[in-house]
């Protein structure tokens, strides 16, 4: 088979190619969620004064469980980290594992995150009841909506690496996978500090 200069074959060439769009396609993807998110936030900050008979921001918030959530999410984001680690070093087991713990904290996030809206839901505290509840439902929601994707997207990637082990299609699918999710962990940040911090601050 004839190699290139660098010696690899054309089918390995190819292979690297397709690996750089899929990384492209998913910087694309982040950069498209990232217009979605920003219209969401400038909503959000236009309707946040209009409370109508609902509850303002400083009389919803509660920063303690949410500051709570948000270690639960960011430490996600370390062990997203440390299974990439894991992975450049060809550790299966270990990587598996931080996958799991991501997984797992993932699903904490999104139970912490549930439970907060319950918890405003029983104090009568409705979609429909604010312009702001709206909005702020909105853009939390549909960040939750990414973590729980994110989650879903897990659970197959431990699926594909017990069943095929570690190969460059596999390793390729968690590099892309760990894009999205840092990017889902930044975008929580910026909710906690402008929502959260913010509306707490009056």
């Amino acid at each position: 088979m004839e190699t290139t200069q660098t010696g690899s074959s054309p089918l390995q060439e190819m292979q690297r190619e397709k690996a750089k769009d899929k990384v492209l396609a998913m910087w694309f993807f982040i950069s498209a969620e990232v217009v979605i998110f920003g219209g969401l936030f400038g909503v959000y900050l236009t309707l946040k004064s209009h409370t109508g008979s609902g509850p303002s921001p400083e009389g919803l918030f509660e920063l303690k469980e949410t500051a709570v959530s948000t270690i639960v999410l960011l430490s996600s984001s370390f062990t997203c980290a440390m299974a990439g680690y894991f992975l450049q070093g060809k550790t299966k087991k270990k990587m598996i594992l931080m996958l799991l713990f991501t997984l797992l904290l993932g699903m904490g996030f999104l139970g912490l995150e549930i439970k907060e809206f319950l918890t405003y839901v029983e104090k009568g505290y409705r979609i429909t009841d604010s312009s702001f509840l709206a909005s702020f439902y909105l853009l939390t929601g549909t960040h939750g909506s990414h973590v729980l994707a994110g989650c879903i997207w897990m659970l197959v990637l431990l699926f594909h690496l017990l069943r095929e082990g570690l190969n460059e299609d596999t390793s390729l699918k968690i590099k892309v996978f760990s894009l999205y999710w840092h990017f889902v962990d930044v975008v929580w940040v910026f909710i906690f500090t402008v929502v959260y911090l913010f509306g707490k601050a009056g």
